[in-house]
């Protein structure tokens, strides 16, 4: 007889077991997992020699790097949220002329100048978002008219204004500009100047920059990539907020019976894009000391392709800001590793289509898992 004591939990037949390998296949990171591994492993030994391992190469592969991941932030949260955004680049060009015009053509003080962008690109953003939701054109659609809309007027308005479409002396504009510093300053560099005197890192031999490190801080470029990676992830997965974004992009209509607030979710979403183009056009502005009208060009198609290297799928309601960030990295090494393994680098595009293919089929196959299709 049955002992009555033990309790045998009852079987539901509608719940499916998942597999240890399964479960791992369904990680949005795993595929920005095996393509970093991947990129590494190829480069440490084709290029390992040709100095790109080294302090100065290091520097070079993480500043584009985190270009690429600071716009991959937005772009995964929306794509999460089940909408895109292709006016990310022109975006970018926008907000690089709106800070070079002020500060520059009109005079105003660069951090007016900084605030002033970023309070026009959200409302730019919020715009694209209200009209998606309002009309319920499809995001592709309406960003792509943004897309032109934003290029056109970046183009336009210096001419008209100096007669050019590069606008310089934004550098000499800037100095001592605090938050200029927030976006094209350095940090540690006292402590490279103490791992160069210690021989830890590459130092000038000669030169007036003798005896000083050829890396002399971490570019604030890389910390706006880290400190927004950071808060996206913990946003997505650790807060309400979050699963407001995944409910939104993985069924909205029965999200809205739940109480999320969509459309809210999604407009917010829309100006997150917006807000990381123009971290990522200051940034470049400060570098550089100038903005041009063809800066961002491709981007938007370049941060997609980093979200979806990093396991979100197009059909919204899954992914991961941190597969986002290895997708961006991956970009970042390649696109500086074919530099210094002297290979032809026109062959960087050929990389993104392959990968491309590569992993949409990989998403798809992760997404008959998720929802048992066969």
């Amino acid at each position: 007889m049955p002992d009555p004591t033990q309790t045998n939990p009852i079987e539901d037949e509608r719940v499916k077991e998942i597999s240890g390998l399964r479960r791992a296949l369904i990680r949005p990171e795993l595929g920005g997992i095996v393509g970093t591994i991947a990129v590494f492993t190829f480069f440490v030994l084709f290029a390992g020699d040709s100095g790109m391992f080294n302090s100065q190469g290091v520097l070079n592969w993480s500043v584009v790097s985190a270009q690429f991941m600071i716009i991959a932030v937005g772009a995964c949260m929306l794509m999460v949220a089940g909408e895109f955004d292709l006016s990310v680049g022109s975006m970018i060009g926008f907000s690089g002329m709106s800070i070079a015009i002020m500060s520059v053509s009109w005079g105003w003080p660069v951090w007016v100048a900084i605030l002033a962008t970023f309070a026009l690109c959200l409302f730019v953003g919020a715009i694209n978002g209200y009209i998606v939701i309002k009309t319920g054109l499809p995001s592709f659609i309406v960003t792509l008219a943004t897309l032109f809309i934003l290029r056109g007027f970046t183009i336009y308005v210096p001419q008209v204004l100096e007669r050019k479409t590069i606008i310089g002396g934004v550098d000499t504009a800037a100095q001592g500009d605090w938050v200029a510093w927030l976006f094209g300053g350095k940090i540690l560099t006292g402590l490279f100047s103490w791992l160069g005197d210690a021989g830890v890192i590459d130092t000038f031999t000669r030169g007036t920059r003798a005896g000083q490190p050829v890396v002399d801080g971490i570019p604030m470029v890389i910390v706006w990539a880290i400190v927004l990676v950071a808060l996206g992830q913990i946003v997505l997965t650790r807060t309400r907020f979050g699963n407001w974004i995944f409910a939104a992009g993985g069924d909205a209509q029965a999200a809205r019976y739940v109480g999320v607030p969509v459309n809210r979710v999604k407009i917010i979403m829309f100006m997150l894009t917006a807000f990381c183009a123009t971290v990522l056009a200051t940034c470049q502005v400060m570098e550089f000391g100038s903005a041009g009208a063809d800066r961002g060009l491709l981007k938007e198609f370049e941060a997609i392709i980093a979200v979806v290297i990093g396991g979100a799928l197009l059909t919204g309601g899954y992914g991961s800001v941190i597969g986002a960030a290895l997708g961006a990295l991956i970009f970042g090494v390649v696109q500086q590793g074919l530099f210094f393994a002297g290979v032809e680098s026109s062959l960087f595009r050929v990389f993104l289509g392959v990968i491309l293919l590569f992993a949409v089929i990989l998403n798809t196959y992760i997404r008959r898992i998720i929802t048992g299709e066969r």
